[in-house]
């Protein structure tokens, strides 16, 4: 493979959303002249979500694709080159480090911050992505508020669905949980807690059919796939818990990662098992997955990279 640099930097930043750009932000007051590559979904997922009401500083709430917009106009004021493009390789085997974009060209870096972010896994239902923002969604946590005192379902049966589940149950009327199997794969505990919600409904061996509704989610139509039998069940919204995908694949046999593909940090830094490169965001955190909990591991990246860079003596 030919790797001919074509640019060397001090800091590459790869992926947007609030980890990228805040991480961008600080690297530009540290005077590292940052580059950032947006990858595929420029903002990550914040732009398909609606409404944001749960990250400080915007006190009537803001939407997703908006807010993104601000973090990223901001990196840019900061002197942040932010540039549209895809990490698609990495090469972590020496120094400088180097990343290829967009299958072509080979760019060198001093220091590398990952904050690819994950993506939700989804059903692949064409009602599903139609009314994703309009009663869909697959972070109970960030829009279940919008539906305060409604029925609403969920589909699922991990630690994160029952986690969900049970976040809906304090603020919905009726949570409807749809599971495949005639089991859940949550622990015992989530178990229990969600069979003992008085509100919480348990389909067992159901799957979705489809989502129904025009501008918004008014039902969901499922089945029993050992009867055949077929339901209805009229609800506001519909969230999807069965898990998420880190983008972390181009980074395979570079990076230490866990059975999921999660990048491993050092506890307490976002170092990761190769000198210099650092990762932040949903990439790594598949516990928290917040924007707020992103951006400050954005933080903690750039200020990381910084310290390596000075240390180093590259900076």
């Amino acid at each position: 493979m030919n790797q001919e640099i074509s640019e060397k930097h001090s800091c590459l930043i790869i992926g947007s959303g609030p980890a990228g750009y805040t991480a961008a932000i600080y690297a530009s007051r540290a005077n590292l002249k940052p580059v950032l590559y947006q990858g595929i979904q420029p903002g990550g997922q914040l732009t398909i979500t609606t409404e944001v009401e749960n990250y400080p500083g915007y006190p009537d709430g803001i939407q997703g694709p908006e807010m993104m917009i601000h973090f990223e106009k901001q990196a840019t004021r900061m002197g942040a080159d932010i540039r549209y493009g895809i990490a698609t390789a990495v090469d972590f085997s020496g120094r400088p480090l180097k990343v290829q974009i967009d299958e072509e060209k080979w760019i060198a870096a001093d220091s590398v911050i990952i904050s690819t972010g994950a993506s939700a896994k989804w059903l692949g239902l064409e009602s599903e992505q139609r009314l994703n923002g309009f009663g869909v969604s697959a972070c109970a946590v960030c829009d279940g508020f919008f539906f305060k005192g409604k029925e609403v379902a969920i589909v699922g049966a991990g630690d994160t669905a029952a986690e969900e589940a049970l976040y809906l149950s304090k603020i919905c009327s009726q949570v409807h949980m749809i599971v495949r199997r005639g089991e859940m794969r949550a622990s015992k505990i989530m178990q229990e807690r969600v069979l003992n919600a008085p509100n919480i409904r348990i389909y067992w061996n159901s799957e979705t059919d489809e989502v129904l509704g025009q501008q918004k989610v008014e039902a969901v139509r499922i089945h029993n796939n050992q009867t055949g039998e077929k339901t209805e069940i009229p609800v506001s919204a519909f969230f999807v818990a069965i898990g998420h995908q880190p983008n972390s694949g181009i980074f395979n046999g570079w990076i230490e990662m866990d059975e999921a593909g999660y990048i491993k940090t050092i506890p307490g830094t976002s170092k990761t098992n190769v000198e210099g490169v650092f990762a932040a965001g949903d990439v790594q955190d598949k516990i928290y997955r917040q924007a707020v909990t992103a951006a400050g591991s954005g933080c903690m990246a750039a200020l990381d990279a910084e310290r390596y860079l000075s240390e180093k003596g590259l900076h």
